[in-house]
Formats: C-alpha cells, structure tokens, sequence
C-alpha cells in the first residue's frame, strides 16, 4: 500500500483520518487522531507537516494519514 505523505497539502481534505501532532506534544512525538475540518497551510508542501484544524477544534501538523 503506497502511503500518502502528511507535507503535501495535496494529500489532504476535509473529512480525512488523520493523525496531527499537536503543539504542546512536539517535543514527545505524541499524536492525536481525528477528521480533517480545516486546511490551514496554504503552501503546497510544509517539511514539518500541513496544519490543520481537527473536527475537535485541534490544531496540529499531519504525520500520519489514514
């Protein structure tokens, strides 16, 4: 299975599975699940991962899709 990579703003839309690390959690690694609501990187590619916004209200950058 080819998997998708969090830094291409492509690979991303609403209503996708996702796993974000969030701000507080940069340092450990930690990731949270959760559905894309918002896209918030404009750029088309972001090294560290594009920030979104969970349905949640959580805001982090894509590590894991799916």
């Amino acid at each position: 299975m080819n998997e998708l990579s969090g830094t291409e703003r492509r690979n991303i839309n609403p209503g996708l599975s996702v796993s974000i690390v969030l701000k507080q959690d940069q340092r450990t690694g930690k990731l949270t699940k959760g559905i894309v609501k918002d896209i918030l990187t404009s750029a088309p590619k972001h090294t560290h991962g594009i920030k979104v916004r969970l349905a949640t209200g959580e805001v982090g950058r894509v590590k894991i899709i799916g």
